[in-house]
């Protein structure tokens, strides 16, 4: 793995970012069945009986240098809320993705998407001195599409055709970012969201 991203515990008020193992399986499986994400049709999340093998993909990738999982956790509870990595890393240019991000959906719409990006955001911009970080979702994702508008991201564009999904057909990808010079206000912002949450 390239020295210059690897593992790391990025803790918060709403949530902790654990890097993620293969002893997080169980835990996943709860989290996912929370609101049953794996019938979402515009994205792919692993039903109970895929989080094993999704974490040893996501595990796989992390050994080739191609990304940083982590496991969302209640820091009161101890629950497992969800995942989220740091993807297509590209380490010449110092750029990342932030993407596989799901939760369940008991803390959806709730402090916890801004702090995980919160926190990811700034051990990208201010630890890994990172260039840009992009955001990635399907078209018809709407939702995911406003939460990325609202952390202060911008659209690049749609990659048309970008993708084949499971069903055979076609995934448009809206393609959006921060660039480093953007972050010291974007993360302005996204402080002032969470010091107004509960």
């Amino acid at each position: 793995m390239n020295a210059w991203i690897k593992p790391v515990q990025l803790m918060g008020k709403h949530v902790v970012l654990e890097p993620m193992t293969h002893d997080h399986v169980e835990g996943l499986k709860l989290a996912v069945s929370d609101g049953e994400l794996w019938n979402l049709w515009y994205t792919h999340i692993p039903g109970p009986s895929e989080v094993e093998s999704y974490v040893d993909m996501a595990l796989s990738q992390q050994q080739a240098g191609q990304s940083i999982p982590f496991v969302i956790f209640d820091p009161d509870s101890g629950n497992i809320l969800g995942s989220t990595r740091y993807c297509h890393i590209d380490h010449d240019n110092k750029r990342v993705e932030i993407g596989y991000t799901w939760y369940a959906k008991s803390v959806q719409r709730t402090a916890v998407n801004t702090q995980c990006k919160f926190l990811l955001l700034t051990h990208a911009f201010e630890a890994l001195d990172c260039i840009a970080v992009e955001f990635r979702t399907h078209w018809h994702n709407l939702a995911s599409r406003k939460a990325i508008l609202r952390l202060g991201a911008k659209q690049d564009g749609v990659l048309r055709n970008h993708q084949m999904m499971p069903d055979g057909g076609y995934r448009d990808t809206v393609v959006f970012s921060i660039i480093n010079q953007e972050w010291p206000v974007v993360k302005t912002s996204l402080a002032f969201k969470l010091a107004t949450k509960s």
